[in-house]
């Protein structure tokens, strides 16, 4: 059976409806930036999601051809996220989406290298005859977060930031959201098969001790 970061990581990728404190290790992704609107159809941001998808299954599929990952093992691919700030403000002003910046991600098995990674874009350039120079092989330790489950609308979000951002103040912790620590998202469905409602993103937030 093939490895399913979600089930085997339950701590970071399903965690319950209520906030909680997590630890995040170091790990690799691959990653696109960008800037605008997510929803807006020829943008940049829905150009960076086949962008990584085409390396992230060229990388997966890499067992039915005749390149050789050390290491490799059956997994299914990791759920897109995405690091998301507006410049000049703290946190994220949900009614003016044309201003995010954003860091769009797939996260990495272990076994892929930096070398495994190159080899992967120069695969994936050769055979679909696309540009994918803009995918970075993208090391992250996140650290000390506040996180929670939402549920239904990513417009809905701000109800439940401010109940992560309470319990974070119960326990003593302050946000550390800066230049280098992002708003984070897991999306854990697909928003054009899913009706709204029924979206699941886990939300993380960067936090210190106070």
């Amino acid at each position: 059976m093939a490895f399913d970061f979600k089930k085997e990581y339950k701590e970071f990728y399903l965690p319950k409806s209520a906030p909680g404190i997590v630890s995040i290790p170091e790990m690799n992704f691959l990653a696109v930036r960008g800037c605008g609107d997510p929803n807006a159809e020829d943008g940049e941001y829905k150009a960076a999601i086949g962008l990584l998808y085409g390396i992230a299954f060229t990388i997966k599929m890499s067992k039915k051809g005749d390149h050789r990952i050390d290491g490799y093992f059956d997994y299914v691919v990791p759920p897109l996220e995405g690091f998301w700030w507006q410049n000049g403000i703290a946190g994220i002003d949900y009614a003016h989406k044309e201003n995010f910046e954003w860091i769009s991600l797939i996260r990495l098995p272990d076994f892929v290298s930096k070398t495994e990674y190159e080899w992967a874009v120069r695969e994936a350039t050769a055979r679909k005859k696309q540009d994918f120079s803009k995918v970075e092989f993208f090391t992250y330790d996140e650290g000390l977060c506040v996180q929670c489950m939402h549920f239904g609308a990513y417009d809905d979000e701000p109800a439940t930031v401010e109940a992560m951002h309470r319990f974070m103040e119960e326990q003593g912790y302050a946000l550390d959201i800066t230049d280098r620590r992002y708003h984070h998202e897991i999306y854990l469905n697909d928003a054009r098969k899913v009706p709204p409602e029924k979206l699941k993103t886990v939300i993380r937030h960067p936090i210190r001790r106070v």
